[in-house]
């Protein structure tokens, strides 16, 4: 067994030793018998059919992601410069539509937009396997926009909710709620990567994991249409609806706490981007044996691995609540800088793995941390409006990142720019830690 595979095998230890001490829905419900009424023994979790649908759209993304690449350069045998356009085309479509597809969801309905979701991306990946350019670059468009309602108004609908059941009544928390959600992504990261590598080799074609991936989203909306109730936005109750949500979301956008979670969101989730298009030169620039094939499905795992330990640390860590959770992104950010400052010029192939996995620990603990304070920062009216627009400078970043990081060249050229990009990130995480402790000390931050 090689070094990969004893590492994998490691995190997977530690994984399932946190996995043994994490609090749960019937630890709350015990603690809370004497101030409140204990739920039923056959009680369901308030939140199944939350991380059902969850872990059928994320292994949907998951699946298709790894070839996608692949499918347009080598079975549809475009140019990489077509390739990278039709990357940057369903960015900026999730850019141009962030803000309609979040305001759509507030006024006419969250799990309606949810549902339109699964359509739209069942429909790109069906377009993908067409080898017609127009017909690929109309898939792009239609990712890009499902790509938007996936990262704004699901969350949206999660946390309204959460709230509306009053689901910590029932044991539930909602901090808990994000780190198993980010725990569900990573573990749907991993099982898609196995079922897409498999797939391809049974069927020897990358269109196989779109065609399966259309069948998960078909399933995710079956679920959503039978068991989720819907929630919408600003009510229809306003006197002038239009003109109140309007204010609603500026003045919401305005907030330094808001300003400061928007850029910090799009400087890590734009480096996290940056994270997938580089490990796998960075490794091999740095590689002990020359000429002999990575492990890359073990250290992909590895990585994934890594972020699911972090989440159930997470998990364990907040139940407390020792400290704020802006102080736990401040650190997050700060750790996110100190990996991309030294993958600047890693010397050996372990310490650019450790520090890849030291980053994707940060990724898993991120996710909670951010969706948690913007679930306490955003108001539930406009929360998929205002979720969607903090996407727009995401999306911008990923569109000027893709051209920066294709400009790359061969040998100590490429390692040089390499190194350039992960010092760039590093600088722009230390930034972002700037702005999310100066918010936090003008104002109450959670």
């Amino acid at each position: 067994m090689g070094y990969y595979e004893n590492s994998f095998y490691g995190l997977l230890t530690v994984c399932a030793g946190l996995l043994a001490s994490q609090p749960t829905r019937r630890d709350e419900l015990k603690k809370a018998t004497e101030t409140r009424k204990p739920a039923t023994r056959d009680d369901r979790h308030p939140e199944m059919y939350w991380y059902q649908v969850y872990a059928l759209v994320m292994g949907a993304d998951w699946i298709q992601g790894p070839y996608l690449y692949s499918l347009y350069r080598d079975e549809h045998g475009l140019s990489s410069r077509t390739v990278s356009t039709l990357f940057a085309t369903g960015f900026l479509a999730g850019a141009a539509s962030a803000y309609f597809a979040g305001a759509l969801a507030d006024k006419h309905g969250r799990k309606s937009v949810c549902m339109v979701f699964c359509l739209l991306y069942a429909t790109s990946c069906f377009l993908a396997v067409v080898p017609v350019l127009p017909v690929l670059f109309l898939g792009r468009v239609l990712g890009g926009v499902g790509t938007s309602i996936l990262f704004s108004v699901f969350d949206s609908w999660m946390v309204t909710n959460f709230r509306a059941l009053r689901l910590v009544d029932r044991g539930c928390d909602l901090s808990r709620t994000y780190a198993t959600t980010s725990i569900v992504n990573s573990l749907s990261a991993i099982a898609g990567g196995l079922l897409s590598q498999g797939l391809v080799r049974v069927t020897g074609t990358y269109k196989a994991p779109f065609v399966l991936s259309a069948g998960l989203l078909w399933w995710a909306l079956q679920l959503i249409w039978g068991h989720w109730v819907e929630n919408f936005g600003t009510t229809a109750s306003d006197s002038d609806p239009e003109t109140a949500e309007k204010r609603s979301v500026w003045s919401t956008l305005k907030q330094p706490s808001i300003l400061a979670l928007g850029f910090a969101s799009t400087m890590f989730e734009g480096s996290t981007y940056l994270f997938v298009f580089l490990w796998t030169p960075t490794l091999k620039s740095v590689q002990k044996t020359v000429g002999e094939e990575l492990p890359y499905g073990i250290i992909f795992s590895s990585f994934m691995a890594s972020w699911t330990a972090a989440a159930l640390a997470f998990n364990i860590v907040m139940q407390k609540r020792p400290f704020r959770y802006s102080r736990l992104l401040i650190g997050i950010l700060l750790a996110a800088s100190f990996c991309f400052a030294k993958l600047a010029g890693p010397e050996t192939e372990d310490a650019a793995f450790w520090l890849f996995c030291l980053f994707e620990a940060c990724v898993g603990m991120y996710w909670p941390c951010v969706g948690y304070l913007k679930g306490h920062l955003v108001p539930d009216d406009v929360r998929a409006e205002v979720y969607g627009l903090l996407r727009v400078p995401l999306n911008v970043f990923v569109v000027l990142a893709l051209f920066f990081v294709a400009g790359d060249g061969d040998g100590d050229d490429s390692s040089r720019h390499y190194a350039k990009v992960f010092s760039t990130c590093s600088m722009l995480l230390t930034a972002s830690f700037g702005a999310v402790w100066a918010a936090s000390m003008k104002e109450s931050m959670p």
